[in-house]
């Protein structure tokens, strides 16, 4: 992953040449047990079949064209902090900083998109995906922003082996031909998943879980938050007002929104 070293400004990400692509996965493929990593070759050896209907598909696509065009997309951003207080989140105006674009609405087929990336080791597909997540970014936002991800904590990154929103937003900002830093928010504690608590403890639990890396560099800054689903909108509303105390402006792009 081409990531900013220590104390150096924001810069380009250049798209991945096939050679370091084929680099990532090796190094993927080593930092993961050796069970999966036999499954991957298994994977990779046999034909492709498509998940959603099991037709013959393009590995790389991993779904076959009539089940991606089926894709449910959405029409309008999200609003993050209504999400999280329970109103109704499409069509906001109320807080443009809290704004989440989504590709799709999510359904069984989006589902197995986002389990291929996220537990079955399958970080390439964020090359593939990127383009449709770069379709629904405003042109005004585009190479003028810096993307960052959402942070994945570092004992479920070294069990997956691969951090699957920052892949996203690697490929997105390579898309977008703007700036890339993955390690600008970090995760400061472990939190417990969201979807079976209420608003008030979906807050608590998100409450001081991310921090700055270089406060200085996103002040004045439109930075572009990527992470893979939208569920409750507490993870992305905490880790958009984290930048937002640097003096940032804030928004949000995720592969869907889990309503």
């Amino acid at each position: 992953m081409a990531a900013l070293r220590r104390g150096t400004a924001p810069h380009a990400t250049p798209r991945p040449s096939p050679l370091a692509l084929a680099a990532r996965r090796l190094r993927d493929l080593a930092a993961r047990p050796l069970r999966a990593a036999a499954l991957d070759v298994l994977e990779f050896l046999l034909p492709q079949r498509c998940p959603g209907c099991g037709v013959p598909a393009d590995p790389v696509r991993f779904l076959c064209e009539r089940c991606h065009a089926r894709l449910p997309r959405l029409a309008n951003p999200v609003c993050a902090r209504c999400l999280l207080e329970d109103l109704p989140p499409d069509g906001c105006r109320r807080h443009p900083h809290d704004q989440v674009h989504a590709v799709w609405l999510y359904d069984d087929r989006v589902a197995l998109l986002v389990h291929a990336l996220k537990f079955a080791g399958r970080p390439e597909l964020a090359l593939e995906l990127a383009p449709a997540m770069a379709a629904v970014i405003p042109r005004a936002r585009r190479a003028t922003t810096l993307v960052t991800a959402v942070p994945l904590h570092a004992a479920r990154r070294r069990e997956r082996g691969y951090d699957q929103a920052a892949e996203l937003g690697e490929a997105l900002a390579s898309e977008l031909g703007a700036p890339f830093m993955p390690g600008l928010l970090e995760r400061t504690r472990a939190t417990i998943a969201q979807s079976a608590l209420g608003s008030q403890a979906r807050r608590r639990n998100l409450t001081g879980a991310f921090r700055l890396a270089h406060p200085s560099w996103v002040r004045g800054r439109d930075v572009l938050v990527v992470d893979d689903v939208l569920t409750t909108g507490a993870t992305l509303h905490e880790a958009m007002g984290t930048l937002r105390a640097a003096g940032a402006r804030t928004q949000g792009a995720v592969l869907a929104w889990a309503q």
